[in-house]
């Protein structure tokens, strides 16, 4: 199941491009020495690229997955969410994070989110917890971390399960630790657009060394032996049912490649964040560009989404398509907030009022490209195009 993003608008005179993967003859190269052996899948590739994953965030136990929608299900089954269970989910944030809690028969129990970070609003949280709550799933939105901290205390004090959605934030970090090594999983996209990409795919880490090998055990059918495990070739039992949510050898190994230009990714993703937000802060049709509000927090940069002022937000799509006009790429996150989704709107019938912030987010901002695919040039004419529309 792909997780869609909504990228730019593909117009013809884009100069500024929302997004695009960063490919060149190390990538290429490093596909065709799989190709040109003779294991696709059940490699070795995927387990170099779990450790060095795991080398890269600092910790934890790696599995590669198909897609961070594959993590997320994963989760959401190998810790018995059920029909009858609730699940506290940010109003904010993609349609995967709250489609892995349905998808296992649990309910959605929406969050509105932070105006400044677009964060699960935390101090929501404890009044929505009841004696049927299981878990909690959270994004780090943008890549602007979740204060972490506090989300494990409301976790222990009601035995609770963390999962963080990590798919925009691979390089951020909260006081020192990596997203997704608070919680019990943390889920990691690898699409295009993403920090780095292996086409599609994703990567599930868990600090618990038997939880990871349980989940790697039930992504690839619950087999209980890999290849180099079997004694007799094609000879193996299965002791669960399970799925194939696997990542191919062809895959590990662009996220290989890729994993070698994090550090430079980052930094040019910070340059280009900094620079345009300095430049959009001048711009009085700005209220907030959302941040990390603290030190404890690293941003990875994922975008930079600007709110609009309150005179101007019924005329985000306006000048949204005036942006496109320009040649300058931007998106919406997200275009709606999930419980506005016709499908949980119709099936949950929340009021939609309840999730002010997250409304304001989705109905009143543009997020803009920081990508490394740019430079500081790319931010000034971003800025260059705002000034001529709001004149």
């Amino acid at each position: 199941m792909s997780r869609q993003e909504n990228v730019s608008i593909n117009a013809s005179n884009e100069i500024v491009p929302f997004g695009r993967p960063l490919i060149d003859n190390d990538e290429k190269q490093a596909v065709l020495d799989v190709l040109n052996g003779h294991v696709l899948t059940h490699g070795p590739k995927c387990k170099e690229f779990e450790h060095a994953f795991e080398s890269f965030i600092g910790g934890g136990h790696a599995v590669t997955t198909s897609s961070c929608m594959a993590s997320l299900h994963l989760s959401s089954l190998h810790f018995g969410l059920k029909p009858g269970d609730e699940v506290i989910v940010p109003a904010q944030t993609h349609v995967a994070t709250v489609h892995a809690v349905e998808l296992v028969g649990a309910t959605p129990v929406f969050v509105d989110c932070e105006l400044e970070t677009g964060n699960i609003d935390i101090d929501i949280i404890e009044g929505k917890i009841t004696d049927k709550t299981k878990a909690i799933f959270l994004v780090h939105f943008a890549g602007i971390p979740v204060n972490m901290e506090r989300i494990n205390i409301i976790a222990t004090k009601h035995n609770l399960i963390v999962i963080e959605d990590c798919a925009l934030a691979i390089g951020a970090f909260y006081k020192g630790k990596h997203v997704g090594l608070w919680g019990d999983t943390g889920c990691y996209s690898f699409y295009p657009v993403k920090h780095i990409t292996t086409g599609e795919g994703g990567m599930l880490v868990s600090k618990n060394e038997a939880t990871a090998k349980a989940i790697e055990n039930f992504r690839a059918f619950s087999v209980d032996r890999t290849h180099n495990e079997r004694k007799l070739p094609g000879v193996y039992d299965v002791n669960s049912v399970g799925l194939n949510y696997r990542m191919s050898e062809i895959q590990a190994a662009i996220g290989c490649v890729q994993l070698n230009k994090i550090g430079q990714i980052l930094e040019t993703r910070r340059n280009n964040f900094v620079a345009l937000k300095n430049m959009l802060k001048d711009l009085a049709e700005f209220d907030i560009i959302l941040d990390s509000k603290s030190e404890d927090c690293v941003n990875s940069h994922y975008c930079l989404i600007a709110i609009l002022s309150e005179k101007l937000r019924d005329k985000r799509n306006e000048i949204i398509l005036e942006l496109k006009e320009r040649g300058i790429g931007c998106s919406v996150y997200y275009p709606k907030p999930v419980p506005r989704m016709d499908y949980y709107a119709r099936k949950y019938k929340i009021d939609s009022q309840e999730f002010v912030n997250a409304a304001i987010i989705s109905d009143g901002s543009i997020a803009l490209p920081v990508g490394p695919h740019l430079g500081l040039k790319e931010m000034e004419l971003i800025y260059s195009a705002f000034k001529e529309i709001f004149v």
